[in-house]
């Protein structure tokens, strides 16, 4: 629901206008009402020319010469840990592209600059706002399964295109589908099951001999009991995007995790994700720094899932 109400517009930069920027990003930020695109900074003016706003080589020469509230980063995951802490540092609000940071400790220096600051850190875990997951995380509640036990998520594909080729480079990108598509469903598990106390991976190159991996199978163990299982690939044919939660009453299936359907012995329920999948994220958001609400998913939150990570990829 629109509110009839705007006492005050936040006024955004985008860093970065790569695939995530220009299709949903940037969209997101004009459909929002209270929200409004001041500015970008890409390498290539010429992606910023049908925006009509100022155009800035680098975040620093935004940060001198431009006039906005919040800096959303949409640039490789190398530089999050630096120009998150850059805009936080200036005095600004901070949504993040996720993952997070490189590896734990980028993460625990991002959150401290936020806690320094005073401003809204997110990062765009934004499946936390799908209805159905909303919807999920209250039947769990509720103990319509029981007491949870077991968790089981895939998502399986081909490699990125070569638009995203970037993700190959784990000087960029940090790793492969573990920190790419791996990261959304740790973030989830961590959002149903709480605080992950214990971590075990396999991280392999199956079929393609890339500079990062190309399958990747971590088990959590978290502190209420409950075992979780992801596995990510970019080396299968046959895609795959699944969510379940096995309880000791029932079971909880979100599958295909961003399709609308939600079945558990309540019934099955249709409930579809918002047709720009980063306006429930960048609503959240604006409604955090404008009217205080808690973010769904802040730095703090995302910390855990770069544990998790971190603990998968140590040898």
């Amino acid at each position: 629901m629109r509110r009839c109400k705007i006492d005050h517009m936040l006024q955004w930069l985008v860093v970065g206008i790569g695939d995530i920027a220009t299709k949903r990003v940037i969209p997101a930020i004009q459909a929002e009402p209270r929200s409004s695109l001041a500015a970008v900074v890409t390498r290539h003016p010429n992606k910023a020319v049908s925006y009509e706003v100022p155009a800035f080589s680098s975040l620093q020469e935004a940060l001198r010469h431009g006039t906005f509230d919040a800096v959303y980063i949409a640039t490789p995951v190398c530089l999050h840990g630096p120009q998150s802490m850059q805009g936080l540092h200036a005095g600004k609000h901070v949504l993040c592209e996720k993952p997070m940071a490189m590896n734990y400790a980028e993460a625990l220096t991002m959150v401290e600059a936020a806690e320094k600051s005073r401003r809204c850190f997110g990062v765009a875990y934004y499946r936390r706002c799908y209805p159905k997951v909303q919807r999920g995380l209250e039947l769990i509640r509720q103990g319509a399964i029981g007491r949870p036990l077991m968790a089981f998520a895939t998502c399986h594909s081909q490699p990125p295109n070569e638009h995203r080729s970037w993700l190959l480079d784990p000087v960029q990108a940090g790793g492969g589908p573990l920190y790419d598509i791996g990261s959304h469903r740790i973030d989830l598990s961590n959002y149903f099951f709480g605080q992950p106390a214990e971590v075990q991976a396999c991280l392999s190159n199956v079929v393609h001999h890339f500079a990062v991996e190309d399958s990747a199978t971590v088990l959590i163990k978290y502190a209420s009991g409950v075992h979780a299982v992801v596995d990510v690939r970019w080396n299968s044919q046959v895609a795959r995007d699944e969510f379940r939660v096995a309880g000791s009453e029932g079971m909880l299936d979100l599958t295909p995790l961003n399709g609308p359907r939600l079945a558990s012995p309540a019934g099955e329920e249709n409930l579809p994700p918002h047709y720009n999948l980063h306006f429930p994220c960048i609503e959240n958001f604006v409604d955090a720094v404008l009217e205080h609400t808690p973010l769904l998913s802040s730095g703090v939150t995302a910390i855990g899932t770069d544990w998790v990570v971190e603990q998968a990829t140590r040898r």
